[in-house]
């Protein structure tokens, strides 16, 4: 990518969001925009890093055999009414957007449960036909009356949502364990310390819940966390009357023991029961020619909440000032910026393309008129992991290239570049 051509804003980094500061960055860079409270505008560094985290979610997903579909944004409300939920979202709790004209009452939907459960129900009619999960991801809508942190909580977001179908509990709790151990794995490949935690099923109904926390100073969770099994318990759920249900599901009987983090939650799992296929009357025929309730479960991660979380996990402070923050190699859309002065513009060029015809991402700062210094604060502003410098030092045979996060370097001879980053 040409910087030219992205029009990045110049900021002060003295004046940016010291709670939010790498999604602050984005929003003064203009890769961020509000249009009003908790609904925003992505722009290319984001949109990229979005489609590298929804690749991966799709790789896992399938590995364990899901099947990726997509549900309607715009829900009419009959399906809603069947599961019994239209006043759950729209009066009693008060979350869903809805719109009521001259072609009926629908919803913007926060969740797609009920549309899941008729399509699964339409192409699973049979024992046979079992088990399925189908997954989409696209954007949700919640009516969020206090937003916060940007893309934390806001009110559009891009979610996976997936949805399992089973004939008995214990296959749905097999199917609950496979999802588990699938998410897992997609955030080991983001890179991303996470801490299973037992929780409440809330609006979405069921007996079992569990989400995916991820520990940061920013998140508005306090999780009690067990580093020998690798499990937690959501602190807020120790005040439920039925706590002791909860910490029977760890085998905890002393909760002092545990270690406290302050974290965020990007995935959530819960297993349904046949709580949505008996409210809306969908049921597969068994063995025996009867019919028997589908047991479902419900899968769900934030990739919006993921991206903030990522960034704002890297973001570099110096000398107690924000100096911006530096993407993991492994998920950076793009690998490395390449700088120079006016002396080096032609072998720079010759880089870059070089780099690009090779399919290795790379910025080339190609704006006029700036200086050295100038062009090395933007690296750090859009979070590219290493930088390359032709300047006056360069000898024209070995490149300098630059870890942002940590301000290492190796040094590569001209003729090994490609292999270099092939390599890492």
């Amino acid at each position: 990518m040409r910087l030219s051509r992205l029009n990045i804003k110049k900021i002060n980094l003295n004046d940016i969001d010291k709670n939010y500061s790498g999604q602050d960055i984005l929003m003064k860079l203009g890769e961020l925009y509000q249009y009003e409270s908790g609904i925003y505008g992505y722009g290319n560094l984001w949109t990229k890093l979005e489609r590298i985290v929804e690749n991966i979610i799709i790789e896992e997903l399938d590995k364990v055999g899901c099947i990726q579909v997509e549900f309607p944004k715009l829900q009419p409300k009959k399906i809603w009414e069947q599961s019994n939920r239209w006043d759950m979202y729209t009066k009693e709790g008060d979350i869903m957007f809805t719109l009521d004209n001259n072609l009926g009452e629908y919803g913007l939907a926060p969740t797609a449960e009920e549309c899941a459960t008729l399509f699964g129900a339409a192409r699973l009619p049979s024992y046979k036909n079992l088990p399925a999960i189908y997954y989409q991801i696209g954007e949700k809508f919640r009516k969020e009356i206090r937003t916060r942190g940007y893309l934390f909580r806001p009110r559009t977001f891009v979610m996976m949502d997936a949805y399992s179908f089973d004939k008995t509990e214990e296959d749905m709790r097999k199917t609950y364990d496979l999802m588990h151990e699938a998410y897992l794995n997609i955030f080991k490949r983001l890179g991303i310390k996470i801490m299973p935690t037992v929780s409440d099923n809330g609006v979405i109904g069921g007996n079992v819940a569990e989400e995916f926390q991820a520990a940061t100073k920013l998140g508005e969770d306090t999780v009690l966390y067990d580093e020998e099994q690798n499990l937690g318990i959501n602190k807020e759920v120790l005040e439920f009357d039925n706590k002791d249900d909860y910490l029977k599901q760890l085998n905890i009987t002393d909760t002092s023991k545990l270690k406290e983090y302050q974290a965020v939650e990007l995935g959530n799992n819960f297993q349904l029961g046949t709580k949505y296929s008996e409210s809306m009357k969908l049921f597969y025929i068994d063995e025996n020619g009867n019919n028997k309730p589908y047991y479902m479960g419900c899968y769900g991660i934030g990739l919006g909440r993921i991206i903030a979380c990522l960034i704002e996990n890297n973001v570099i402070r110096k000398d107690d000032k924000i100096k911006g923050f530096a993407l993991p190699y492994e998920i950076a859309p793009y690998k490395v910026q390449i700088i120079y002065n006016e002396n080096n513009k032609e072998k720079a060029e010759e880089l870059y393309k070089e780099l690009t015809d090779n399919n290795i991402n790379a910025i080339i700062d190609d704006r006029e008129n700036l200086t050295i210094g100038n062009r090395i604060n933007d690296v750090y502003v859009l979070g590219t992991p290493k930088m390359i410098i032709l300047g006056n030092k360069f000898d024209g045979e070995n490149y300098c290239i630059e870890n942002t996060k940590d301000n290492t370097t190796d040094t590569v001879n001209v003729s090994e570049i490609v292999k270099y980053f092939k390599n890492i």
